[in-house]
């Protein structure tokens, strides 16, 4: 990722679904302007989800998600329809690819149903239009929609080849639409200061820092500040008391990254508000009141179970990595009990959740919040508590009620 590009977690994510040869690559190639995807009219081309990220004008950055096909058989063309059916736990918006001249769409309403299993906001384009050549196309959209018992306000006709430009226009504002119609406000940390507010922040730089730049969910919480009309002040921890203590006035709240909540906690003063980067990515993408419940279950685990430890992103491990050296560690140290620990990385999500007694997932910050939430119902539907780094280590350290305080009461109790 780039300086200046937009983190994939934070693109608006727009599935692209429907049969082989549709046309569902060449619609994304009309949105971008430039062949993108390989297209042919031999049936199944794409065979793996491909992303492409672009900035979509007027929505901002988005991120296509090419599909294979719905309609796809056998052993190999099952499991592409898996990865099909996998993209919609991430998807912000579905654009459903039907052929204009077709009227057999039982495998369409299937999806149509998951989308709305989902709430997964949908358009419908009906492609190749430009094969009905002289039809009533008023009268083929209703035909259309009471095929796949739709409305004929959700159907869309569209060809890819006459008037390219207009066409690529005409849908640029349907996705805009309904992009506005389910926009999620979402903030770090804004709505908990004020214009002026002074913001202290521990940023560790360790053997397992990246170099030369900050980790994502510190980049973010600074801008956040930024765009609240805050100040920032940071150090690392070594550095922390003499920072506080050059400091006019007590600060608004410290964040500090979770591993080090231990010795952080010693540093400030009970008075001042404390939380964690981690902790905030869970009030942002997750359920924080969830996940303050479940870190509390670890005291009901027996010796034998199994804990789940799930990161977000597929980098490096290190030596002293969080996820598969610490976090065991102190949970050992802190019950005394021998628990067997599992860990996943990336997309990976088990589907069947029955294994394990406790799942502890990261933040979430690589990760699009739908599919953050898709994990967190998952886990739910299943019995299993699910909880996060960063409320898991306060838990450990006996300072989770201090470091939930900057929160409105709601966000930590619901449910």
């Amino acid at each position: 990722m780039g300086l200046n590009d937009t983190p994939t977690g934070e693109r608006l994510q727009i599935g692209i679904i429907g049969r082989r040869n549709a046309g569902k690559s060449s619609i994304l190639n009309l949105l971008a302007g430039q062949p993108m995807a390989v297209v042919s009219d031999v049936k199944g081309t794409t065979t793996d989800p491909v992303s492409k990220s672009m900035e979509l004008l007027p929505i901002g950055p988005v991120t296509f998600i090419d599909t294979p096909g719905i309609d796809d058989y056998g052993e190999l063309g099952q499991k592409r329809v898996d990865q099909t059916k996998k993209v919609l736990r991430r998807t912000d918006i579905a654009i459903l690819v039907v052929e204009a001249d077709s009227y057999e769409f039982t495998l369409e309403k299937e999806i149509l149903a998951e989308f709305n299993k989902r709430t997964i906001p949908y358009l419908i384009v009906a492609n190749k239009s430009d094969l009905l050549r002289d039809a009533n196309k008023i009268q083929v959209k209703q035909d259309l929609a009471e095929a796949l018992g739709e409305k004929p306000e959700k159907i869309m006709l569209l060809s890819t080849v006459e008037n390219p430009k207009v066409s690529a226009n005409f849908l640029r504002i349907e996705i805009a639409k309904l992009a506005n119609e389910h926009k999620d406000e979402r903030y770090l940390i804004r709505d908990l200061i004020a214009p002026g507010d002074m913001v202290v922040l521990v940023i560790p730089v360790d053997a397992s820092a990246p170099k030369g730049r900050l980790i994502l969910p510190q980049q973010q919480v600074i801008r956040d500040i930024l765009d609240a009309n805050g100040m920032v002040a940071m150090s690392q921890v070594r550095e922390l008391e003499r920072l506080l203590m050059s400091l006019k006035k007590q600060p608004k709240l410290v964040i500090t990254d979770s591993q080090v909540f231990a010795e952080v906690a010693k540093i400030v003063p009970e008075s001042t508000p404390l939380t964690s980067f981690s902790i905030l990515m869970s009030r942002y993408k997750g359920d924080l009141a969830l996940q303050t419940r479940s870190a509390k279950e670890l005291a009901n685990l027996k010796d034998g179970d199994t804990i789940l430890i799930c990161e977000g992103c597929t980098h490096h491990r290190q030596c002293g990595d969080i996820g598969t050296e610490k976090l065991p560690r102190w949970i050992k140290e802190k019950t005394g009990k021998d628990f067997r620990f599992e860990f996943t990385s990336g997309g990976d999500f088990p589907e069947d959740l029955s294994p394990y007694s406790l799942i502890i997932h990261c933040g979430g910050c690589m990760l699009p919040v739908r599919e953050i939430r898709y994990r967190l119902d998952t886990a739910t539907a299943q019995g299993v508590p699910i909880t996060n780094y960063g409320v898991m280590i306060a838990y450990l350290n006996g300072i989770l009620g201090r470091v939930l305080t900057p929160f409105p009461s709601e966000e930590v109790t619901r449910g």
